[in-house]
């Protein structure tokens, strides 16, 4: 009886030492999902499938990888903001395209779209330190750029790119003008114990309890949770409370923090809202409510040429 109790002590802890050593091997193969299953890498379509006016636009990051873009113009004439997308973590940008259609036609905007490395047509392989010099790239472009207004930037991060987005503003004060947060989570750290609950005892974000022996093996943390308390432009938090994925607890604890210590926020919930479709079933509240932040934190210059005539096909009408 005690060999066999011995044995199964054994064989538990073996598969557990698999289990970490996997864990720790296949991490960045859980968080960064480029290739959706059953799907091609390359994009389903292009901008100018949906009629929209477009830029194929080729970086360089800091480390040299060659990055992939899409500079989406609202109209010749127009001079709105300038909206720099973050998409989540699986798919590609033309997976985004759909929303960003509705996003410029709403909100009278440009957009940028970036193909995180490893992404799309970007060469290389995702990693937080890697995606972190990605988008410093873009908006490094976007600065540079003589047809936009730069003092108009505004981050737009859903998920992942939430989380990519805070960094990005962190890291940037004076060179964005506002951020916008839609079904981010407070860390990799603390949904790794929600994916995984064995995990939760031993990962967690700066928020967790338990002793998180393994956060030293987590090689993407994004503790977003930390980052949000350090942004100094103004938030817009816009949470799905039925979001299947990240908990909406995630976007009220980002909320709670950065309202700490930056008066410039706002939280906005959507009572139907999934973590892929809020922009969706959030109809025209959604649109309306980052309509009003745009106008009051990244306002328009007026001016005599200061109107805009969208290109941009109307719900396909």
């Amino acid at each position: 009886m005690v060999g066999w109790l011995k044995a199964l002590v054994y064989g538990a802890g073996g598969m557990a030492v698999v289990g970490l050593a996997a864990l720790v091997a296949l991490q960045e193969r859980l968080v960064y999902v480029p290739v959706l299953p059953g799907l091609p890498r390359a994009y389903p379509i292009k901008p100018s499938r949906l009629r929209l006016i477009y830029e194929d636009v080729w970086l360089r990051a800091a480390d040299g990888v060659r990055l992939h873009s899409w500079f989406l113009r609202h109209s010749p004439t127009c001079r709105g903001p300038t909206i720099l997308f973050f998409q989540e973590n699986a798919g590609n940008i033309a997976h985004r395209l759909e929303c960003v259609r509705l996003m410029m036609q709403r909100l009278q905007c440009n957009v940028f779209m970036l193909s995180y490395r490893g992404y799309g047509e970007s060469e290389g392989y995702p990693s937080q330190s890697g995606i972190t010099k990605d988008a410093q790239a873009a908006l490094d472009h976007l600065l540079q750029r003589k047809d936009i207004d730069t003092s108009r930037i505004v981050i737009f991060g859903r998920s992942l790119g939430g989380a990519v987005g805070a960094v990005l503003a962190k890291n940037n004060p004076d060179k964005v003008s506002a951020l916008i947060l839609e079904n981010t989570f407070t860390s990799i750290l603390d949904m790794a114990g929600i994916m995984l609950p064995f995990l939760r005892w031993f990962i967690g974000g700066s928020s967790a309890k338990g002793p998180k022996l393994l956060n030293c093996v987590v090689r993407s943390p994004w503790s977003t949770l930390d980052v949000v308390a350090e942004v100094k432009q103004p938030i817009l938090f816009l949470s799905g409370l039925q979001d299947e994925l990240v908990p909406p607890s995630h976007m009220r604890m980002l909320y709670d923090k950065a309202v700490e210590h930056n008066r410039n926020c706002r939280f906005v919930d959507f009572l139907n809202g999934m973590h892929m479709d809020t922009w969706i079933s959030g109809g025209d509240r959604y649109w309306r409510t980052i309509e009003l932040f745009l106008d009051q934190y990244s306002p328009e210059v007026q001016s005599s040429d200061a109107s805009c005539t969208s290109e941009i096909a109307d719900d396909g009408k």
